[in-house]
């Protein structure tokens, strides 16, 4: 049996709690807070408490998808990102930058929400961005 704790950030929201994640034997099975965490001195809401839950879902995606002759195809990252390089491309040619938008999530970190609001107005050029955060 093969016991370790990982240190990570809390998906759940951009406040970045610290928290570890307790592995055993390969699979993700508890969550513990980190003490030292200035965020969240040794604190969790209960989103942070079960963060390790869907780590095992067979429900999550594990690789892009992109739909082919109807179905949802399993595709490379290389393809993906080009196939919405391309159509990005596509659409702003044709209408123009402010009719595309971007949603961010309340699950990753302040830091990656300030990439994609950073993307949306220097490389697509619209101010068309929103947030999801409900905490």
């Amino acid at each position: 049996m093969e016991y370790r704790t990982v240190l990570t950030t809390c998906t759940y929201c951009g406040c970045g709690c610290g928290l570890y994640l307790e592995v055993m034997d390969g699979h993700v099975v508890n969550t513990i807070p980190c003490k030292t965490s200035p965020v969240n001195e040794g604190k969790l809401c209960v989103k942070g408490w079960n963060v390790h839950e869907f780590v095992h879902s067979p429900k999550r995606l594990t690789q892009p998808l992109l739909r082919k002759n109807g179905e949802l195809t399993p595709v490379s990252w290389d393809e993906a990102l080009d196939f919405t390089v391309k159509r990005l491309r596509e659409i702003r040619e044709a209408h123009g930058s402010d009719c595309l938008a971007f949603l961010a999530s309340a699950k990753v970190t302040n830091e990656e929400n300030y990439l994609i609001q950073k993307f949306a107005r220097a490389a697509v050029g619209t101010n068309n961005i929103d947030h999801c955060a409900r905490l």
